[in-house]
């Protein structure tokens, strides 16, 4: 209950500046848009490419992949490799969101992500 009181207590010290939180913001988007998170499955065989907001930008399928003609194989190796990346991508969100965090002088308060949009 205290924790969540820290935490309440920053956010409304950062909601009197918005010109620093607003940027912050922007420049965390940037971050992630920049980031680059990788996924695979099937030992390689699939590689799944996201930005660091999870949008994907790369898909690759290894020939020998392609040439078993295993479309439900193909299929579930593309989900578990998609899969994977979108798991890195949330790790990477949690910590870019920590770092501006700290940036903006609010202190690492558990629940914090929670009641700002669970990063």
């Amino acid at each position: 209950m205290l924790n969540q009181m820290k935490a309440m207590g920053a956010v409304a010290g950062l909601l009197r500046d918005r010109d620093k939180l607003k940027a912050a913001g922007v420049q965390l988007k940037q971050r992630l848009d920049d980031t680059r998170v990788e996924g695979d499955a099937g030992a390689g065989a699939v590689r799944v490419c996201m930005t660091g907001r999870g949008k994907v930008i790369d898909v690759n399928l290894a020939p020998a992949l392609i040439a078993s003609g295993d479309a439900d194989m193909i299929a579930g190796a593309v989900r578990e490799a998609c899969n994977d990346a979108i798991e890195k991508t949330q790790v990477k969100m949690r910590e870019e969101a920590a770092r501006a965090a700290r940036k903006l002088g609010i202190p690492n308060i558990d629940g914090l992500s929670d009641m700002l949009g669970g990063f």
